[in-house]
C-alpha cells in the first residue's frame, strides 16, 4: 500500500485495535517471510480490514487528516502551487489552503521528507494528509497530466546553456539552475522507470555520454550538449553532499531521494578522468528487489538446502560469483529467513545497500580504521547468532570468520570465484588451513545472473547445430526440446530480453569434501565429488533455464 514503513503501520493497526496481537504477530511473519508490505498482507489475508480502516488508522497514529473520497482533481488555483515534475516527483496533489498552512494529499504519506522538501520550496508550512494511495496518484495525473518521457523534447530546450567547468563558482551556481535541476530529476526517473541498476555519466572529449545499465546491459540515452556536462555531474555532487571544488581524487556520497513519490536511494561514486569526472549512480530501489528467496527462481532443493545453511547452529556459508551476480541480494534473501525475534544478525557491508528491519547493519569505513576485520572481531563481543561479512577480501577476516564459526556463530559471506569449488581453493590462497577450511566450512552457492527471454515476443525457433554444439550435451538429451528467443518488442527496447533470471550450483559439504579440503585436493577433484554428492553445476541450471524457456542458449553459454 505505502512504500515500507511496515512497522508505522504496525503500530496504526495495534493501537486502533483493528486486530489483536495474536494476530498481528502471525501477519507480521507472513510479511517478513513474503516481501509484501505489511498493509498488502493485512488487506489479502480476508480478515475483516479493509484498505479504508487501514488508512483511518494511520491518519489517527499520526494525528493528521484522512480524506476517504479526495477530489479526483485539484483546484486550479492550487494545482499553481507545483510544476508537473514535482507533483510527479513527489506523488503530491494540492488539497486545501490555510491561512497558516497548505494541506497536500500524498502517495506515500509516511515519507516525512516531502514536508521539508515542500516547506522550503514553497515557503509555507506543509502538512499531508492521508487518502488511498492510487487516488491520490489518479489525481495527480488527472490534475497535472500523465507523467511522459520528454528527455529528449527537453534536451532541445537547453541546448544554448553554456557552463565554464572550470569555475567553482560558476558551475556552483548552474547546479541550482531550474534546468540543470530538471534535466538531472528526469534522468533518475527514466532510470527508476526503466528498471536501471545504475547510471553512467561519462564526459569525453567531444561528447558527454549518459548510459543506463537495465538487466546488465548499458543502454546509451540522447546525449546532452558536451557544454552541460560540469553543471550535470555538479548537481550530481550537490544532491549527494560531496564537494564540488574537489575533482582530483575519487569520492562517494549518497542520494536519497522520491521518484513517483516513492523514496529512492542512491550509491554515488565519481572517478577524475582525462576529460571530467565520471560518476556511477547505483540505484538501490526497494520495490524493484523483493528480498525473498521464494523470488530468486532457484530450484526447490537449493531453495531448501539454504534454508537448512543459515538454520545451522554454526558454520561458513559462503555464495560466490563475479560482481553484479546478486550475491548480496541471495545473502539478504537468507538472513530474512531467519530473521526473527529470537535471533540476534550483525551485519558490516561496504556500503549497507538495503536497510533491513531487525538486523543491525554496520557501515564499513576505512578512513577510521573500520574494517571487514575490525568490524567481525567487535561483533564476536555483541553476543550475535548470525553474522554477515559483505566481502572475505583478506586472511586477516578469513580467520575472524573462522574463528567465529568455530565459536558458534553462523557466518555469511561472498567471494569472487568463478564457481562453488573455486572458493575453497581461493580460501586456500589466502593463506587459510586447510583442516580449518574443512572445519568450519558448510556450504558454497556459486550464482550468475543472465537475462530472460522478454514474455511478450518469445518466439520457438530451431537453433544451428553448431549453437547447439558449444552446449556439450547429448543430442538424445534434447531431441524433444524446444528452443526460444525474443524477436525485440516495444516492451523490451528491441532487444529481445527483459528481466533477469539466477543460475545456481549449491556445494554442500560433507565428510568426503573435507578431507579432499584437508588434503589440497584440486578443484576439478571436489566438482567432481561434489557432483557426486548431487550437486547441479551452473551450466546443467543454465539448460535447465533454456528449456524452461527462460532464455537463451546465447546467454548460458556466456556466463557458464
Amino acid at each position: 500500500m505505502f512504500e515500507d514503513h511496515n512497522e508505522s503501520i504496525k503500530e496504526a493497526i495495534l493501537s486502533a485495535h483493528l486486530l489483536d496481537l495474536v494476530q498481528i504477530e502471525e501477519l507480521w511473519e507472513t510479511h517478513l517471510q513474503t516481501g509484501k508490505s505489511f498493509a498488502d498482507t493485512v488487506t489479502d489475508a480476508g480478515l475483516d480490514v479493509e484498505r479504508p480502516a487501514i488508512l483511518k488508522a494511520l491518519a489517527d497514529h499520526f494525528r493528521t487528516e484522512y480524506v476517504p473520497d479526495p477530489p479526483s482533481h485539484a483546484d486550479p488555483d492550487l494545482a499553481r502551487l507545483l510544476k508537473p515534475e514535482q507533483a510527479h516527483k513527489y506523488g503530491i496533489v494540492p488539497y486545501r489552503a490555510e491561512p497558516n498552512k497548505i494541506v497536500f494529499l500524498a502517495r506515500d504519506p509516511l515519507n516525512f521528507g516531502i514536508v521539508d522538501d515542500l516547506s522550503f520550496l514553497l515557503q509555507r508550512d506543509v502538512e499531508l494528509a492521508v487518502a488511498d494511495p492510487q487516488l491520490v496518484e489518479a489525481a495527480v495525473n488527472a490534475t497535472y497530466g500523465e507523467q511522459k518521457s520528454n528527455l529528449e523534447d527537453f534536451l532541445h530546450e537547453i541546448e544554448g546553456l553554456s557552463v565554464d567547468s572550470g569555475n567553482d563558482k560558476e558551475l556552483a551556481g548552474a547546479a541550482a539552475q531550474a534546468p540543470i535541476i530538471r534535466f538531472v530529476d528526469l534522468v533518475l526517473q527514466e532510470a527508476v522507470k526503466a528498471k536501471a541498476s545504475d547510471i553512467h555519466f561519462e564526459p569525453f572529449e567531444d561528447q558527454f555520454r549518459i548510459r543506463y545499465r537495465i538487466d546488465g546491459t548499458l543502454l546509451e540515452m540522447a546525449p546532452p550538449p558536451r557544454s552541460l556536462a560540469g553543471a550535470v555531474i555538479a548537481r550530481v555532487k550537490v544532491m549527494s553532499s560531496l564537494n564540488i571544488a574537489e575533482k582530483r581524487v575519487p569520492q562517494d556520497g549518497r542520494i536519497k531521494t522520491s521518484v513517483g513519490g516513492r523514496p529512492v536511494d542512491l550509491r554515488v561514486s565519481t572517478l577524475p578522468t582525462q576529460f571530467g569526472e565520471s560518476v556511477v549512480l547505483r540505484i538501490l530501489d526497494k520495490s524493484v528487489v523483493n528480498l525473498d528467496l521464494e523470488n530468486l527462481s532457484m530450484q526447490e532443493e537449493i531453495m531448501e538446502g539454504i534454508r537448512d545453511l543459515v538454520n545451522r547452529p554454526n558454520g561458513i556459508f559462503i555464495v560466490t560469483g563475479p560482481t553484479g551476480s546478486g550475491k548480496t541480494t541471495t545473502l539478504y534473501s537468507a538472513l530474512r529467513e531467519v530473521n526473527t525475534v529470537d535471533v540476534k544478525i550483525l551485519t558490516a557491508e561496504d556500503p549497507v545497500e538495503y536497510e533491513i528491519e531487525g538486523i543491525m547493519q554496520v557501515q564499513i569505513n576505512h578512513q577510521v580504521g573500520l574494517t571487514f576485520a575490525s568490524a567481525l572481531r567487535s561483533f564476536l563481543r555483541q553476543d550475535p547468532d548470525t553474522i554477515m561479512v559483505g566481502e572475505i577480501r583478506d586472511l586477516e577476516t578469513a580467520q575472524i570468520a573462522v574463528q567465529a564459526s568455530l565459536t558458534g556463530h553462523v557466518v555469511l559471506s561472498t567471494l569472487h570465484t568463478n564457481d562453488a569449488p573455486g572458493a575453497v581453493t581461493r580460501m586456500i590462497d589466502m593463506g587459510l588451513e586447510p583442516y580449518l577450511i574443512a572445519a568450519s566450512l558448510e556450504g558454497i552457492l556459486g550464482q550468475r545472473l543472465l537475462r530472460s527471454i522478454c514474455k511478450h515476443c518469445r518466439t520457438a525457433y530451431e537453433p544451428g547445430k553448431e549453437v547447439v554444439e558449444m552446449l556439450d550435451v547429448d543430442p538424445l538429451e534434447i531431441a524433444e526440446k524446444q528452443f526460444f528467443y525474443g524477436r525485440g518488442c516495444s516492451e523490451c527496447n528491441r532487444s529481445g530480453y527483459r528481466g533477469r533470471q539466477g543460475l545456481f550450483e549449491l556445494m554442500m559439504i560433507n565428510d568426503r569434501l573435507r578431507d579432499l579440503i584437508t588434503n589440497k585436493a584440486p578443484t576439478l577433484m571436489l566438482k567432481q565429488s561434489a557432483i557426486e554428492n548431487g550437486m547441479r553445476t551452473l551450466r546443467d541450471d543454465g539448460l535447465r533455464c533454456i528449456f524452461d524457456g527462460k532464455t537463451t542458449i546465447e546467454e548460458v553459454l556466456k556466463y557458464t
